[in-house]
């Protein structure tokens, strides 16, 4: 069976994005790149809400992210995605399928099917929805050292309680920290 992976950045005061939507906060370095990279490699299909797929369609295929993180780049536009989306009209970034409803129970018919895992970044909406329904296998994420004092909560309106175990750590050279989590 396939699994449901987050990796989400994340604020010390729990934001995984910032007033107005920035995300100017999270710095990236030579280690968090090399992660990136490798996390990549594995081939898993990315899942991505439709605010988070605008974003990434937005800048990984453009020359200038090919000439600042060329490894992640390939990787991105290479990469299997999904955007789930009631509003878009059309994907357009390479390999990626739409679908516009029933998401977890589309992520059910997803984790049955042979295949890598799915990683699902950013889309925190999304990302509660799947917690809610017992979808997410793996929460990743990594905090940076920042205290916003506003912004989007990364567990926005749960409605209930999600109980994990830590699985693994890892500190990055800029002070950024992963925390791995699974359902407890």
């Amino acid at each position: 069976m396939r699994k449901v992976g987050v990796f989400n950045f994340v604020t010390l005061d729990g934001y995984f994005e910032g007033p107005h939507r920035d995300i100017s906060w999270h710095k990236h370095d030579a280690d968090g790149t090399a992660y990136a990279a490798e996390g990549l490699k594995s081939g898993s299909t990315l899942l991505f809400g439709r605010v988070t797929y605008e974003l990434m369609a937005s800048y990984w295929p453009t020359p200038l992210a090919i000439k600042n993180d060329p490894i992640v780049a390939e990787g991105m536009n290479k990469a299997e995605k999904i955007v789930f989306s009631r509003t878009l009209e059309k994907a357009e970034w390479s390999n990626t399928k739409m679908v516009k409803n029933n998401i977890g129970e589309e992520v059910r018919k997803l984790k049955q099917m042979p295949g890598k895992d799915m990683t699902l970044l950013g889309s925190g909406s999304i990302m509660t929805q799947l917690a809610e329904q017992g979808l997410i296998d793996e929460y990743q994420f990594m905090v940076d050292p920042v205290v916003l004092g506003a912004g989007t909560p990364i567990f926005k309106n749960i409605k209930q309680r999600l109980n994990l175990k830590l699985t693994k750590t890892r500190t990055f050279n800029n002070g950024n920290v992963l925390l791995c989590y699974e359902p407890d």
